[in-house]
Protein backbone atom coordinates (compact mmCIF):
# COMPACT_ATOMS: atom_id res chain seq x y z
CA UNK A 1 0.00 0.00 0.00
CA UNK A 2 1.28 3.08 -1.33
CA UNK A 3 -0.37 6.82 -0.90
CA UNK A 4 -0.41 9.43 -3.29
CA UNK A 5 0.25 12.53 -2.78
CA UNK A 6 -3.31 13.63 -2.72
CA UNK A 7 -4.05 10.81 -0.21
CA UNK A 8 -1.81 12.25 2.27
CA UNK A 9 -2.79 15.64 1.98
CA UNK A 10 -6.73 14.62 2.16
CA UNK A 11 -5.88 13.00 5.62
CA UNK A 12 -3.92 15.64 6.85
CA UNK A 13 -6.51 18.47 5.75
CA UNK A 14 -9.87 16.06 6.25
CA UNK A 15 -9.03 13.38 7.62
CA UNK A 16 -11.01 13.89 11.09
CA UNK A 17 -14.40 12.00 11.68
CA UNK A 18 -17.29 13.00 13.37
CA UNK A 19 -16.81 11.03 15.88
CA UNK A 20 -13.33 12.56 16.70
CA UNK A 21 -14.55 16.39 15.84
CA UNK A 22 -17.40 15.18 18.67
CA UNK A 23 -15.34 14.41 21.37
CA UNK A 24 -16.44 10.31 21.00
CA UNK A 25 -13.49 8.35 21.55
CA UNK A 26 -14.86 5.21 19.71
CA UNK A 27 -14.57 2.09 20.71
CA UNK A 28 -16.13 -1.27 20.56
CA UNK A 29 -17.92 -0.58 24.12
CA UNK A 30 -21.55 0.18 24.41
CA UNK A 31 -21.31 3.77 25.26
CA UNK A 32 -18.76 5.02 22.73
CA UNK A 33 -21.07 3.36 20.61
CA UNK A 34 -24.24 4.52 20.81
CA UNK A 35 -23.12 7.92 21.21
CA UNK A 36 -22.19 7.79 17.43
CA UNK A 37 -25.15 6.88 16.86
CA UNK A 38 -26.83 9.69 19.22
CA UNK A 39 -24.67 11.50 16.46
CA UNK A 40 -25.95 10.41 13.38
CA UNK A 41 -29.62 10.83 14.40
CA UNK A 42 -28.50 14.17 14.89
CA UNK A 43 -26.71 14.12 11.44
CA UNK A 44 -30.11 13.11 10.03
CA UNK A 45 -32.09 16.30 9.31
CA UNK A 46 -31.32 19.13 7.16
CA UNK A 47 -29.03 20.95 9.49
CA UNK A 48 -25.12 21.88 9.51
CA UNK A 49 -22.71 19.53 10.52
CA UNK A 50 -20.83 21.52 13.20
CA UNK A 51 -24.91 22.46 14.51
CA UNK A 52 -25.08 18.56 14.47
CA UNK A 53 -21.20 18.45 16.19
CA UNK A 54 -22.15 20.91 19.12
CA UNK A 55 -25.20 19.20 20.05
CA UNK A 56 -23.41 16.07 20.33
CA UNK A 57 -21.42 17.43 22.90
CA UNK A 58 -24.20 18.98 24.52
CA UNK A 59 -26.00 16.10 25.00
CA UNK A 60 -22.61 14.32 26.25
CA UNK A 61 -21.91 16.94 28.69
CA UNK A 62 -25.58 16.76 30.02
CA UNK A 63 -24.86 13.22 30.98
CA UNK A 64 -26.45 11.66 27.87
CA UNK A 65 -24.16 9.67 26.76
CA UNK A 66 -25.93 5.76 27.22
CA UNK A 67 -29.20 4.43 26.13
CA UNK A 68 -29.98 4.02 29.61
CA UNK A 69 -29.62 8.32 30.09
CA UNK A 70 -31.28 9.28 27.06
CA UNK A 71 -34.50 7.25 27.92
CA UNK A 72 -34.50 8.39 31.34
CA UNK A 73 -34.26 11.97 30.78
CA UNK A 74 -36.93 14.11 30.16
CA UNK A 75 -38.00 15.25 26.90
CA UNK A 76 -37.51 18.96 27.68
CA UNK A 77 -34.59 17.84 29.50
CA UNK A 78 -33.33 16.82 26.07
CA UNK A 79 -34.99 19.75 24.24
CA UNK A 80 -33.16 22.21 26.77
CA UNK A 81 -29.63 20.56 25.25
CA UNK A 82 -30.16 20.69 22.13
CA UNK A 83 -31.25 24.30 22.13
CA UNK A 84 -28.14 25.08 24.39
CA UNK A 85 -26.28 23.89 21.51
CA UNK A 86 -28.12 26.12 18.46
CA UNK A 87 -29.94 23.10 17.22
CA UNK A 88 -33.31 25.04 17.02
CA UNK A 89 -36.30 23.98 14.60
CA UNK A 90 -35.78 20.29 15.14
CA UNK A 91 -35.21 20.68 18.80
CA UNK A 92 -38.68 19.34 19.58
CA UNK A 93 -38.61 16.02 17.34
CA UNK A 94 -35.50 15.16 17.93
CA UNK A 95 -35.56 14.99 21.57
CA UNK A 96 -38.66 12.51 20.59
CA UNK A 97 -36.67 10.51 18.35
CA UNK A 98 -33.74 10.56 20.49
CA UNK A 99 -35.68 8.83 23.60
CA UNK A 100 -37.34 6.25 21.38
CA UNK A 101 -34.63 5.23 19.71
CA UNK A 102 -33.08 5.20 23.44
CA UNK A 103 -35.50 2.95 24.35
CA UNK A 104 -35.22 0.50 21.48
CA UNK A 105 -32.02 0.38 21.79
CA UNK A 106 -32.42 -0.90 25.16
CA UNK A 107 -35.04 -2.98 24.70
CA UNK A 108 -33.75 -4.58 21.48
CA UNK A 109 -30.03 -4.97 22.12
CA UNK A 110 -30.11 -4.48 25.72
CA UNK A 111 -28.37 -1.04 25.63
CA UNK A 112 -25.33 -2.72 23.29
CA UNK A 113 -25.02 -2.36 19.87
CA UNK A 114 -23.09 -5.03 19.65
CA UNK A 115 -25.79 -6.82 19.81
CA UNK A 116 -26.98 -5.26 16.42
CA UNK A 117 -24.25 -6.39 14.88
CA UNK A 118 -24.96 -10.05 16.16
CA UNK A 119 -28.36 -10.24 15.02
CA UNK A 120 -27.24 -8.44 11.62
CA UNK A 121 -24.79 -11.70 11.14
CA UNK A 122 -21.84 -10.10 9.55
CA UNK A 123 -24.10 -8.68 6.71
CA UNK A 124 -23.21 -5.02 6.35
CA UNK A 125 -26.62 -4.41 4.29
CA UNK A 126 -28.00 -6.19 7.25
CA UNK A 127 -26.11 -3.59 9.33
CA UNK A 128 -28.14 -0.67 7.71
CA UNK A 129 -31.42 -1.91 7.61
CA UNK A 130 -31.50 -2.60 11.73
CA UNK A 131 -29.65 1.06 11.87
CA UNK A 132 -32.77 2.38 9.84
CA UNK A 133 -35.38 1.04 12.14
CA UNK A 134 -34.34 3.48 15.17
CA UNK A 135 -36.02 6.31 15.09
CA UNK A 136 -34.45 9.38 12.60
CA UNK A 137 -32.07 7.20 11.00
CA UNK A 138 -32.17 7.10 7.03
CA UNK A 139 -29.95 6.70 4.90
CA UNK A 140 -27.68 9.52 5.13
CA UNK A 141 -27.56 8.68 9.28
CA UNK A 142 -26.74 4.65 8.29
CA UNK A 143 -24.31 5.73 5.73
CA UNK A 144 -22.01 7.85 8.66
CA UNK A 145 -22.35 5.06 10.84
CA UNK A 146 -20.84 2.49 9.31
CA UNK A 147 -18.59 4.82 7.27
CA UNK A 148 -17.13 5.32 10.79
CA UNK A 149 -17.80 2.49 12.57
CA UNK A 150 -15.44 -0.22 9.76
CA UNK A 151 -12.45 0.95 11.77
CA UNK A 152 -14.11 -1.62 14.48
CA UNK A 153 -16.46 -4.21 12.75
CA UNK A 154 -14.52 -5.14 9.47
CA UNK A 155 -17.21 -6.84 7.84
CA UNK A 156 -18.40 -2.90 6.93
CA UNK A 157 -15.53 -2.42 5.50
CA UNK A 158 -14.62 -0.73 2.57
CA UNK A 159 -17.72 1.85 3.46
CA UNK A 160 -17.31 4.85 0.79
CA UNK A 161 -20.73 6.33 0.88
CA UNK A 162 -21.78 7.98 -2.75
CA UNK A 163 -20.85 11.20 -1.81
CA UNK A 164 -17.30 10.05 -0.93
CA UNK A 165 -16.67 8.00 -4.05
CA UNK A 166 -18.23 11.15 -5.66
CA UNK A 167 -15.19 13.47 -4.22
CA UNK A 168 -12.71 10.72 -5.27
CA UNK A 169 -13.91 11.13 -8.75
CA UNK A 170 -13.12 14.43 -8.57
CA UNK A 171 -9.80 14.20 -6.81
CA UNK A 172 -8.76 11.68 -9.86
CA UNK A 173 -8.49 8.63 -6.73
CA UNK A 174 -10.30 5.16 -8.09
CA UNK A 175 -13.98 5.32 -7.27
CA UNK A 176 -14.32 1.56 -6.53
CA UNK A 177 -14.71 1.05 -2.58
CA UNK A 178 -12.02 -1.11 -2.73
CA UNK A 179 -9.66 0.19 -4.56
CA UNK A 180 -10.25 3.03 -2.37
CA UNK A 181 -9.66 0.36 0.43
CA UNK A 182 -6.10 -0.29 -0.95
CA UNK A 183 -4.76 3.79 -0.40
CA UNK A 184 -4.75 3.17 3.46
CA UNK A 185 -4.36 0.93 6.05
CA UNK A 186 -7.95 -0.67 7.29
CA UNK A 187 -7.07 1.84 10.66
CA UNK A 188 -7.13 4.90 8.05
CA UNK A 189 -10.05 4.02 6.36
CA UNK A 190 -13.23 5.69 8.33
CA UNK A 191 -10.29 8.88 8.70
CA UNK A 192 -10.26 8.40 4.33
CA UNK A 193 -13.98 8.05 4.05
CA UNK A 194 -14.67 11.06 6.37
CA UNK A 195 -12.10 13.25 4.29
CA UNK A 196 -13.41 12.50 0.95
CA UNK A 197 -17.23 13.71 1.74
CA UNK A 198 -15.38 16.82 3.78
CA UNK A 199 -12.89 17.82 0.52
CA UNK A 200 -16.33 16.79 -1.71
CA UNK A 201 -17.96 19.93 0.67
CA UNK A 202 -14.82 22.16 0.12
CA UNK A 203 -14.67 22.94 -3.53
CA UNK A 204 -12.38 25.11 -3.99
CA UNK A 205 -9.81 23.68 -1.37
CA UNK A 206 -10.48 20.10 -3.14
CA UNK A 207 -9.11 21.77 -6.22
CA UNK A 208 -5.61 23.24 -4.53
CA UNK A 209 -5.41 19.71 -3.70
CA UNK A 210 -5.69 18.11 -7.21
CA UNK A 211 -2.92 20.87 -8.11
CA UNK A 212 -1.19 19.86 -5.30
CA UNK A 213 -1.39 16.20 -6.41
Amino acid sequence: MSRTKPVNLLLERYGTTHAEEAGVRLRNTPAPLYQLLTLCVLFSVPIRADMAVDAARELSRAGLRTPASMAHASWQYRVDALVRAHYRRYDESTSTALGEGAQLVLDRYKGDLRRLREAAGGDPVRVRELLREVPRIGPVGADIFCREAQGLWPELRPAFDRRARSAARELGLPTAPEELADLVDAADLPRLAAALVRAGLAKEDTAQVLRAG
